[in-house]
């Protein structure tokens, strides 16, 4: 088989985040048809038990362990290098060290790098003969923009910052890199219309979701009061866009939706629940659960599936998880893009805080169960992992179309 370095900014397991998730799966992917020399960063001292189930899955592999408190002040240093924050916050001596050597000895044939702030590790140092492919995954530098945009001094010209460094870094990356990968059509054409140029090598290519794994025949116990509406939104809960969510949910949706009925519950499952998050207990009828084994359990059992997305970018995993338990899902257009899911039909659409209260009542109601039923006939059409990562094989067959600079790895 041939070789093939693949970086990653986390350590792809657990698959308990959205970007971990799509790198575990391209990791098995990829190690299908190639020997796969993997690197990655450990962020999270909870992860490092897992190194041993990721290195059975690699010909070769480099976990660069890195203290998040200490990497924050080191990434202050970006202010002076002029690079992006979040590429000096993932950089580490040793993996550096580690890409070296491996371009130099062991010469792979394909790179595979996830995400922008990994590219920096190779962008200076592949040569002619390999081909070169960056999966972005989103449109990172927008998702700065708009935390300038909505934010408040000083940290809104941290993020403007942030926004013009990134779109700076996608846009080497695009001239540079033989392909560059999206997990839907929008963020796709959106980067194309932004680089018109290289439009031809730019290619969306899906996530996917495990829908053995997420499967609504499997038994599951009952995590909270079967006998009152349940909503339940899950995800990562230091993250701006889903905190976001929740606190929009908390404070102008579940009032509403409580005037009907006032047993209803809102439960927000999900690591590492920020302050504004943990604060929301004190709000009648609103259940943080911090990180929980398996959310399976909190899906399964939920009236309906939440997800009042207003910062969103790619595809939203919690609305496929949801889909392929079944589960009637009420989504914003934010949450929706990137899903070939019919509103109405295998979801509820809805943008304002009075629609998507009524949208949480109706996906309870009798014609919840339908609508979770066709979610679930999407996702099997659709969003089956193996279908949606051949899109990455007919890119990595393909001779390199870009001239890079020769290597320097002497």
């Amino acid at each position: 088989m041939s070789k093939l370095l693949l970086l990653t900014q986390r350590i792809p397991y657990p698959p308990t985040k959205g970007e971990k998730i799509r790198q575990l799966q391209v990791l098995r992917h990829l190690g299908e048809s190639h020997d796969v020399h993997l690197g990655c960063l450990v962020d999270d001292p909870r992860d490092l038990e897992h190194i041993p189930v990721v290195q059975a899955m690699c010909a070769d592999s480099y976990f660069a362990v890195i203290d998040r408190r200490m990497a924050g002040i080191a990434c202050l240093r970006g202010l002076l290098s002029g690079e992006p924050l979040s590429v000096t916050f993932y950089r580490h001596r040793g993996l550096f060290a580690w890409v070296r050597r491996t371009l130099r000895d062991v010469r792979p044939e394909v790179i595979v790098v996830c995400s922008s702030n990994m590219a920096p590790y190779v962008l200076d140092l592949r040569g002619r003969e390999c081909v070169c492919l960056v999966d972005l995954a989103d449109v990172d530098s927008e998702k700065w923009r708009a935390y300038a945009q909505s934010g408040t001094f000083p940290m809104n010209r941290v993020h403007a910052r942030e926004w013009r460094r990134v779109a700076a870094l996608e846009a080497r990356i695009a001239r540079e890199c033989d392909w560059s990968t999206f997990v839907s059509t929008d963020e796709a054409d959106l980067f194309a219309s932004q680089h018109p140029a290289e439009a031809g090598r730019i290619r969306a290519v899906s996530n996917g979701v495990d829908h053995a794994y997420f499967d609504p025949a499997l038994h599951f116990i009952q995590p909270f009061a079967a006998d009152r509406l349940n909503f339940v939104f899950t995800g990562t809960m230091d993250y701006p866009p889903n905190i976001d969510a929740v606190v929009w949910f908390a404070e102008a949706i579940l009032p509403i939706i409580r005037q009907t009925r006032p047993d209803a519950a809102f439960y927000i499952a999900g690591s590492n629940p920020a302050p504004l998050v943990q604060a929301l207990t004190a709000t009648q009828g609103v259940f943080v659960t911090g990180r929980v084994p398996d959310m399976r359990p909190y899906i399964a059992n939920a009236s309906a599936a939440v997800a009042p997305v207003r910062i969103g970018r790619g595809i939203q995993n919690k609305v496929l998880e949801a889909m392929a338990m079944a589960r009637p899902t009420v989504v914003t257009s934010d949450a929706l893009s990137g899903i070939r899911a019919i509103p109405g039909r295998e979801v509820l659409l809805a943008d304002t805080a009075e629609a998507f209260a009524a949208a949480c009542l109706a996906a309870a109601g009798p014609e919840g169960k339908a609508i979770g039923e066709a979610a679930r006939r999407r996702v099997l059409q659709d969003y089956t992992w193996s279908e949606c990562l051949r899109g990455f094989d007919a890119l990595l067959d393909r001779a390199p179309l870009t001239e890079p600079a020769q290597a320097a790895l002497s």
